[in-house]
């Protein structure tokens, strides 16, 4: 049925035309320069195309903005000018500050910063793009656009720009060299949006209309960049980033001497063509990506955490999205961690034309002693990544990925090979975007290849779904069959089959306190190989979102868990529960989250039900947060787990908490401490980083880091609260240096 549904959308996409075509903003070649200024006054601007009348997106996607944007671009041999003109909402804003912010700090959250960005749509595919804006005092915000609609902060690259105050309005002007951004050369017909958010008054806007259910973002309602002749070929486009890194580390509890470390490596980036770009690495470090957010573990399976370090970030998301969430032939998270040096690495990708996407990677890794299961020594890897997409119809594309993981000088005991010499995949997508952005869906199959493993090794995978307005229907079905095996992916989970279902409806009050609000059910259905019932998790939810931004859901679910394994319900080290037991409870709960427009923020979730062996689970967290606008930032966060089993676990709780501190100084200089203390796993850590960017996209770092054992309750350890576990203090610095 999924099938035939994807097959009648192929004919619904072929001939659709794109949303938003009548917008269409004509860029000129200026003859005079352009200063950034925030003053907007140069000659060169007076004889622009104007750009305003924006449309509301929220609260309500019908009308025209009503708090005033102004917009206009020009372009030279070496960058793309834009300038915006941002109005304040003065009658709302008549006893308060002129500007909602959080600090001026980089790539800031969206939700909680008065902001101006626009996305570009260089290869007019409504697929892929780039992102670029500040919030109302010029921190700045910039990423890689993927899948249609969605943004990947971590990319960072060169541009400048310049934000001024004014009583009545902020402008904007920025300068983006050709040279930062990838693009076809000959094509002079761009997408483009641009975005505006007003925290006072509650209105986000877009000049080229989007839905309200939909993200400014969205490329399938981007308006056309019509340019006057065809963008200049930047020439040469070589950038090398140098870095130098000195550091101290200690390890208290091993107690060995304090170690001295010195390293440098080289990162390049070679602009084959406009739009295809080789990247290469040498001795990569990334000891100031920032530490990952702990949380309670409490499931059965591996948890994810995304992927930070900058070398995988650009045009990843043709290797790292491959797949559902769950099944990910290639998760880059897997080369390089935990101790694993990386040698060497290159990556060629972009686009090959407007319907061609090309992806090939390698990385070569060191061997480390220790670094394997129960210590043993892991030998030096290779991974070789190759990805090509095709675009179909309007907005689909069909995707074929190659990973292949190859292990060099193989550990061998007791005449057997400690690892697979080698692991393979191959898969092919589907995947469905109409041109409306309405329907989405997804065709998989994978197979992966590993010695001695020939039957039951493939993905199956398929999914639909429907959103618009007030609907959102979806369903899905997934097969991993028990010996498929993706060493180089995340994949938690094998020899299963998954059925899920979701409907959710959003009633829209034209008048009232309440914007939106509605319910929705999903139900998901796992089987073993043999048809039986393993696990399910039926939920249903209401959530209601006020005009002033704040969501409160409530919802209540059932569960049934079949153990597959034995299994800690504590998941910190006792006892288990034997396979094949079988549990089931009813839990409910609640999500609130306050509105971003104050300087006093809040939010927490409350969780309340029963779990394995009969027994109940409390959980609640809390996360609040204020702004010294604009440069301090206080947040904090903390989770509370109640759990109570019969013996012999009875009662058992868990403290997460994590305070952070943000001082940004000016919009180039930052502290950041961030707090973390994980009773389940006994470990405190305290993170602090200074970065200061002395020019775009050089850095100079420092990062120190400590991790603490707790010792509260310990014999003779009830004075001392924390022991020291290991120190490290890092000095960092990069420069990119376009040849």
């Amino acid at each position: 049925m999924l099938y035939v549904l994807s097959l009648v959308l192929f004919s619904l996409t072929a001939f659709a035309q794109k949303k938003n075509d009548a917008y269409q903003y004509h860029i000129q070649r200026t003859t005079s320069p352009i200063v950034l200024d925030g003053k907007v006054d140069e000659p060169a601007w007076q004889t622009t195309q104007l750009a305003q009348s924006f449309w509301m997106v929220l609260p309500m996607d019908t009308s025209r903005a009503r708090v005033p944007t102004d917009v206009r671009m020009a372009y030279d041999d070496q960058y793309i000018y834009l300038s915006a003109v941002c109005y304040l909402d003065t009658v709302s804003r008549a006893q308060q500050a002129n500007y909602m912010v959080e600090s001026l700090r980089r790539d800031w959250n969206f939700g909680r910063n008065d902001n101006f960005i626009f996305f570009i749509d260089s290869f007019d595919d409504q697929t892929n793009g780039f992102a670029f804006g500040t919030n109302a005092v010029g921190a700045q915000w910039d990423g890689l656009m993927y899948e249609g609609g969605k943004v990947n902060l971590s990319w960072d690259n060169k541009w400048t720009s310049v934000v001024r105050n004014y009583p009545d309005r902020y402008v904007l002007e920025l300068a983006i060299p050709f040279k930062t951004i990838r693009y076809k050369a000959g094509i002079t017909r761009w997408g483009i949006n641009f975005s505006r958010q007003d925290l006072n008054s509650t209105e986000k806007s877009a000049w080229a209309p989007v839905p309200r259910q939909f993200p400014t973002a969205s490329l399938a309602y981007a308006g056309i960049l019509v340019w006057d002749q065809a963008p200049p070929v930047p020439g040469p486009n070589i950038s090398l980033i140098p870095y130098a890194l000195s550091g101290l580390s200690s390890n208290y509890q091993a107690k060995t001497p304090t170690q001295t470390r010195f390293d440098a490596g080289l990162d390049a980036k070679v602009a084959v063509t406009t739009s295809l770009n080789l990247d290469l690495t040498v001795n990569p470090d990334f000891s100031q990506v920032d530490v990952d957010q702990q949380v309670t573990n409490l499931d059965r399976f591996e948890l994810f955490f995304p992927e930070k370090r900058q070398f995988f970030l650009e045009n990843g998301d043709q290797f790292a999205n491959f797949g559902y969430t769950n099944i990910r032939p290639f998760f880059s998270r897997r080369i390089g961690l935990g101790g694993v040096p990386i040698r060497f690495g290159a990556r060629l990708s972009g686009k090959l034309n407007k319907d061609w996407r090309l992806g090939i990677m390698d990385m070569q890794t060191g061997s480390t002693d220790g670094a394997g299961p129960g210590g043993a020594p892991l030998p030096a890897q290779n991974f070789a990544i190759m990805a090509l997409q095709r675009r179909v119809f309007a907005r689909s594309n069909i995707g074929v990925l190659f990973v292949n993981k190859e292990t060099l000088d193989n550990v061998v005991v007791n005449d057997k090979p400690l690892y697979n010499r080698y692991n393979r995949n191959l898969g092919f997508e589907y995947n469905l975007a109409s041109a409306n952005n309405l329907w989405s869906g997804k065709l998989l199959y994978i197979k992966s290849f590993t010695p001695n493993q020939t039957i039951d090794n493939a993905v199956y995978a398929g999914n639909l779904q429907f959103t618009d307005r007030r609907w959102l229907l979806l369903g899905q079905w997934e097969t991993v069959e028990r010996n498929y095996t993706a060493e180089a992916g995340y994949v938690p989970r094998r020899g299963y089959g998954r059925a899920t279902g979701s409907i959710g409806y959003t009633f829209l009050p034209k008048e009232g306190s309440i914007l939106s609000h509605g319910p929705l059910a999903q139900s998901s259905y796992v089987f073993d190989p043999a048809g039986r019932e393993t696990d399910n998790t039926s939920y249903i939810s209401y959530s209601f979102t006020t005009r002033s931004r704040s969501v409160f859901t409530a919802w209540t679910a059932t569960d049934f868990v079949r153990l597959l394994q034995p299994f800690d319900p504590t998941n910190s080290g006792r006892e288990t529960l034997a396979t094949g037991t079988e549990h089931s409870w009813k839990s409910w709960g609640t999500v609130f989250v306050s509105k971003p427009q104050r300087l006093f923020t809040y939010g927490f979730t409350t969780r309340y039900g029963g779990y394995y062996a009969n027994g109940t689970r409390l959980n609640l967290t809390a996360d609040v947060g204020y702004r010294f606008q604009p440069y301090v930032s206080l947040a904090a966060s903390a989770s509370y787990n109640d759990i109570r089993l019969p013996a012999p676990w009875n009662r058992t709780t868990f403290w997460l908490v994590g305070p952070r501190f943000d001082l940004t100084l000016t919009n180039t200089l930052y502290l950041t401490t961030f707090v973390q203390y994980n009773e389940q796993v006994k470990n405190m850590n305290v993170n602090a980083r200074i970065q200061w960017r002395y020019k775009p996209a050089s850095d100079l770092f420092i990062v120190y880091t400590d991790n603490y054992l707790p010792t509260v309750g310990q014999p003779n350890n009830d004075v001392i609260p924390f022991a020291i576990k290991n120190r490290a203090l890092v000095l960092k610095w990069t420069y990119w240096w376009n040849i």
